[in-house]
């Protein structure tokens, strides 16, 4: 790949620094020092209108004046001269500018000349980090474009941060601690370059092998999850959110007034693979523990210490702190009562008594790390009468270098176990002053291998369906209700639409006046439901607008009236269509359940689920995730519910249809992702039991759609398309499926290149690779499926499928251009299949808004060039590499042809 386009920016060879100065306090002196000090290998330019020399170096008083090139600019003036200043980086050829100046948000001259600059560097490709930053650290690379006037420590973790004062509160505890960075950003204003951009620079950064994010709010969703996505496939991040509670989800159903924006922020770092803290402690200590490459495989803490008192304040600590204590095996159990004194506690935790030996230490923490039920060991030791602190530490380390499992080091007191501790330090073990530090570590580890298997899950289209969902009926509904100016969905439409989506749902039919209500109860059969139906009266129960079991007609055309009568004297402003009429279902064994989707304004529809019925919003009872879902996700958001609990065999009820309600979630899943225009939605009650599940009330809210807005544009995550699946003919008459690939195709991937001719295998890979490892596996199958693309070429015979080629692009960092690979079957090569699956990548590649596909072909490869010249790629020889050639096509439509006068 090219090099990122923000190297100008974090990797500059030449900086100016306009409105560097030598006087003291300003910021120009504090930055220009700063880079003076830092021992920065590039040359430095000051640029000062009043002055011939700053620092000792000469001045000029434009950065246009300046002999040689700029690759950075760091501008420490009042902005309202920065459309000027833009203008002359522009004609200078700069293609970063660090905005190292405060921003007044209440300034419209300010505002209005950040506009102006922003357009100017857009249409001269700058790129523009801040304003209102700290600015830019290179700790690595001796850069410093900062008035951080405080030392820095070089090392591997990278820190971003959208607010300045919290960034310098980091640097200044990290130093405390002897912490150091590859990278320090402050983000600021983010007038032009955001988050996932900075993150994209730093998953390729070689000096990175950690990321430290501090987030306030989020501009494009999408780019970010995305980023984060990459990042954490690669690198552990740790992100610490400051106001959680600031932008808070609000609509019109229970579903928003349910969640939290900070729930939304939480769901979305899960599902991006990273670890979110509360503290800058908890920040730093989790980054240096992931760094460290501690890792566990579960949520199951086996608690061994010499002192009953402080192994119970950790198991409460623990269970504080939602770390589940490890129930040992009938095995370990009798392993340590046949070493362990009589009067050990025969439990977790596992108390080996005062007096215990280092062996004694060291046998029972063997046992619990060795014990299949147990995920971490937590070693507590205390300091008594005839132990010893240092041998028991020592048999610890060495215990540590034989485990694949983590162990968490506690040695209590002070002066007596300072020796132990600096063992500890230097052989990099885990350890700390008090147990519940080293829970809570533990716990963030269970939630970071928690969120890594969310990070795994690349949900497909909906397994084994045997009816695909009437994507145009429900379109049809929304669009009836739009072109009548309503974006209320009454009960009836909202069911049709659930219908159109094969989510079962309880027919409601209109009655207009009781007479029409009797005929449709006859046909129905009693018992019946009777409910208002108006598009302003969202919650009908509120208004008294639902009458329950109605058995007979003289009942029927009583309530009718009573509904009407109710329903005008609590809203007289609302308009009644009429009363629907819907069979009465009675089902000893069920449970009423919620299903929801409401809007963030960051992140956009989040699926909600949780116990239903009138008292919802009492219960305060939900779990929510972003969509797309598969059935993993699913059955982590019904496990984080209470109602969840009693969906199994209960008292005397058996259990719910866990398969039909699993797929109204993901069918759900499937409708938010389809249907853009949904931006709120209720489906309460909803009914489950051993026989199914039936959606007995819902209530859809619509919006209208952004003009030319992309396919799925709506979601931050981007979900199976769909759209992209279709048939096509193979020149001698096969018929083949072309489909993006989806995780489960992983199997079939491996049989595919393990059938590969050794020369096709060289001409892809440009190795002898037998087979794919694990790891390409996994990123071949598992796409981002918003910045890369494979495309899968499919014949099916006799229920068998078999890969014929497979075509991919990966999106470069601009979001402009990308790099493509093709490789075809040997024995399905000569039927056209490359030039069909080529134009089909070339559509997904456009779709997506992407300009140029580039490639690298083996110069020996004469059947894959050929192809390419065809398919209109120009044809260049690699200028590093004679052995390779370099293929390009332009993507973008060619302009059409100017009649001749």
């Amino acid at each position: 790949m090219k090099p990122h386009y923000l190297t100008p920016l974090f990797s500059p060879r030449n900086v100016a620094v306009i409105g560097a100065s030598d006087t003291p306090g300003s910021v120009g002196q504090a930055v220009f020092a700063n880079l003076l000090a830092g021992n920065f290998q590039g040359k430095l330019y000051p640029v000062n209108l009043n002055h011939k020399v700053v620092g000792g170096i000469p001045a000029q008083p434009s950065v246009r004046l300046i002999e040689g090139p700029v690759d950075m600019a760091v501008v420490t003036t009042a902005l309202r001269s920065l459309p000027g200043i833009v203008k002359d980086c522009g004609k200078k050829g700069v293609k970063g500018i660090l905005l190292a100046k405060d921003f007044a948000d209440s300034e419209a001259q300010e505002r209005a000349a950040l506009v102006e600059a922003q357009s100017i560097a857009k249409h001269y490709g700058i790129r523009i980090l801040g304003p209102n930053v700290l600015g830019l650290m290179r700790p690595v690379a001796g850069f410093n474009a900062s008035n951080y006037n405080s030392r820095v420590k070089a090392g591997n973790l990278a820190l971003v941060s959208q607010s300045s004062a919290l960034c310098t509160a980091m640097l200044d505890w990290a130093d405390s601690k002897g912490i150091g960075f590859s990278s320090v950003v402050s983000v600021g204003e983010a007038l032009d370059v955001e988050f996932g951009e900075i993150l994209d620079y730093l998953v390729a950064d070689n000096f990175t092998q950690g990321i430290l994010l501090h987030v306030h709010h989020v501009h494009d969703a999408r780019r970010f999850m995305s980023a984060l996505r990459a990042a954490a496939r690669t690198k552990p991040v740790v992100v610490v959110k400051s106001g959680r509670y600031e932008d808070d989800v609000t609509g019109l159903t229970h579903s928003s007034n349910l969640v939290e924006s900070g729930d939304v922020f939480d769901a979305a770092l899960s599902r991006a693979g990273v670890l979110r803290v509360s503290t800058i402690a908890q920040l730093f200590t989790a980054a240096k523990v992931l760094a460290a490459n501690y890792r566990v495989q579960g949520k199951r803490l086996a608690i061994v210490t010499n002192g009953i008192g402080p192994g119970v304040l950790a198991a409460d600590s623990a269970y504080m702190y939602g770390v589940e204590l490890a129930k040992l095996s009938d095995a370990s159990m009798a392993l340590l009562n046949d070493a362990l004194p009589a009067n050990w506690s025969h439990g977790n935790p596992v108390d080996i008594i005062g007096d215990a030996s280092p062996v004694r230490f060291r046998t029972a923490v063997k046992v619990c790390l060795d014990d299949p039920n147990v995920d971490g060991v937590l070693v507590i030791f205390t300091p008594q009468a005839g132990t010893d602190h240092l041998t028991t530490a020592q048999l610890m380390v060495g215990l540590q270098r034989e485990s694949s499992k983590p162990m968490f080091l506690s040695w209590l007191g002070d002066a007596k176990v300072s020796e132990s501790r600096e063992l500890f330090s230097k052989a990099k073990c885990a350890h700390f002053r008090a147990p519940e530090f080293a829970i809570e570590v533990f716990r963030n580890l269970s939630s970071y291998h928690h969120n890594q298997q969310m990070l795994l899950q690349t949900p497909a289209p909906l397994e084994g369906a045997q009816v695909l969902p009437d994507v145009s009926r429900a379109r049809a509904v929304i669009a009836a209700a739009k072109q009548q100016g309503r974006a209320v969905l009454s009960e009836r439409e909202s069911k049709d639409v659930l219908a159109a989506f094969n989510i079962p749902v309880n027919p409601a039919r209109l009655a207009r006046d009781a007479d029409e209500a009797a005929r449709l109860a006859a046909d129905i059969g009693y018992p019946v439901v009777l409910k208002i139906d108006s598009p302003d009266i969202i919650y009908k129960s509120d208004v008294g607008g639902v009458e329950l079991n109605i058995a007979n007609e003289p009942s029927l055309r009583e309530a009718y009236a009573a509904i009407l009568a109710r329903a005008k004297a609590a809203r007289p402003d609302a308009r009644l269509e009429g009363v629907s009429v819907q069979s009465m279902r009675k089902r000893r064994n069920a449970r009423e359940l919620m299903v929801g989707v409401t809007h963030d304004a960051s992140f956009g529809p989040v699926i909600t689920f949780g116990a239903g019925g009138i008292a919802v919003e009492v219960m305060q009872d939900r779990a929510l995730s972003l969509p797309p879902v598969n059935h993993y996700l699913v059955e982590r958001m019904i496990d984080k519910t209470r109602i969840g609990q009693i969906l199994g065999p209960f008292k005397n009820m058996p259990a719910v249809d866990m398969e039909a309600l699993k797929s109204v979630l993901l069918h759900v899943s499937e409708l938010v992702c389809e249907l853009p225009e949904v931006r709120e939605m209720d489906i309460n009650p909803v009914m489950a039991d051993e026989q199914g599940v039936l959606a007995l009330d819902a209530r859809i809210i619509i919006q209208p759609l952004p003009a030319r807005s992309k396919p799925y544009g709506h979601m931050a995550i981007m979900p199976y398309p769909m759209h992209m699946v279709h048939c096509s003919m193979l020149k001698d008459g096969t018929p083949v499926i072309i489909r993006p690939v989806r995780p489960e195709d992983a199997y079939m991937q491996q049989e595919f290149v393990r059938n590969l001719s050794e020369e096709s295998r060289y001409n892809r890979y440009m190795s002898s690779i037998k087979q794919l490892s694990q790891s390409m596996l996994v990123r071949f199958t598992q796409l981002d499926y918003d910045r890369e693309m494979a495309l899968a070429m499919i014949h099916e015979s006799e229920g068998v499928e078999e890969q014929l080629a497979v075509a991919r692009y990966v999106t470069d960092p601009d979001n402009e251009s990308c790099e493509f690979a093709l490789e075809v079957a040997d024995h399905w090569q000569g039927k056209g299949i490359g030039a069909i699956l080529m134009n089909a990548l070339f559509d997904a590649a456009r779709e997506q808004g992407l300009k140029i596909m580039v490639g690298e072909v083996l110069a020996g490869n004469k059947g894959m060039l050929k192809l390419m010249t065809r398919l209109g790629f120009s044809v260049q020889v690699h200028p590093e590499d004679r052995a390779l050639t370099i293929v390009t096509k332009n993507l973008l439509p060619e302009p059409a042809a100017t009649p001749a006068q």
